[in-house]
């Protein structure tokens, strides 16, 4: 089984030679790795002594956009997706293909993706606004609703029956929910998905992360990207930010813990921006109306 391994990055040239380096020992003739850097004006330097790859640049910023070219161009039955802020446990590739070659009835992999270090040790006290995109469940396959962006692989033929990601959504666009509405698409279309515990990965524990005004601030951001590629009523998100709102304020007028309220305010953060959403929605509703002959 041919793999294309696809790594989608952005400004962050030590994490990403510690990922091609924690993957290059597993690289064999019936593994291309594709590295889609986007958002800069110029590639790159790749470090040196890596196996051959492929190295596709785009100016324009857009994580969906460079993946898309990456799909383009790649010549795996699976395909790959990996961020650049992580490493691969030894064996990953080939715990990903006895994945797909044991599991037939999945088109789609969600895999594992823990910590690198200990969050809690490394975060402190702003443990609970570490926003880091970790999968864990347990060591079983089974069936999951979704993949995660950070550590997933697609059947090729996937793309050609559902299309492409999103370029609406994304970092460089809207900022979040690409892999989310994919695996919608995916649902929809009869696909299975699946978790799969030894394609495993070990995530940065960026401190930059552990910021409440971001960790708010990219909860928003879903909400508002949530709004772009689902169907939500006016009363839906109304009734969303009441009750996310009520949450909040019983958590914290019992003192729950910071974990607690930390999810309450996310939860509050997404109702805003879906609410965001809506709002850009009417605009565009009456703008069309006022235009109207």
């Amino acid at each position: 089984m041919k793999l294309s391994v696809i790594i989608a990055t952005q400004r962050r040239p030590e994490s990403l030679a510690k990922l091609l380096a924690s993957i290059a020992p597993q690289v064999d003739s019936d593994t291309e790795v594709i590295v889609a850097e986007n958002g800069t004006p110029e590639p790159a330097q790749l470090p040196a002594g890596l196996p051959p790859l492929t190295h596709l640049h785009e100016p324009l910023p857009g994580k969906c956009r460079i993946q898309n070219r990456a799909i383009e161009v790649a010549r795996g039955e699976v395909l790959v997706f990996l961020d650049d802020d992580l490493i691969v446990a030894p064996r990953y590739l080939e715990a990903v293909r006895a994945f797909f070659d044991s599991r037939h009835e999945f088109a789609a992999m969600a895999g594992r993706v823990l910590p690198g270090e200990n969050p809690e040790l490394k975060a402190g006290a702003l443990a609970p606004y570490l926003d880091l995109p970790i999968v864990d469940r347990g060591d079983l396959i089974v069936e999951v609703r979704g993949v995660i962006g950070a550590n997933m692989a697609f059947r090729e033929a996937v793309f050609t029956k559902v299309g492409r990601f999103d370029e609406r959504l994304g970092p460089g666009a809207g900022g979040h929910e690409e892999e989310t509405e994919m695996s919608a698409r995916l649902r929809r279309a009869g696909y299975l998905i699946g978790y799969a515990p030894r394609a495993l990965v070990y995530h940065e524990v960026d401190l930059s992360r552990a910021d409440r005004d971001r960790f708010l601030r990219v909860a928003r951001e879903r909400g508002r990207c949530r709004m772009l590629h689902e169907s939500h009523s006016r009363f839906e998100v109304i009734s969303k930010y009441a009750i996310a709102r009520t949450r909040l304020w019983i958590a914290q007028a019992l003192r729950l813990p910071l974990t607690r309220v930390a999810r309450e305010e996310r939860r509050l953060a997404v109702a805003e921006g879906m609410r965001d959403g809506l709002a850009a929605q009417l605009k565009e509703s009456s703008k069309a109306f006022n235009c109207a002959p």
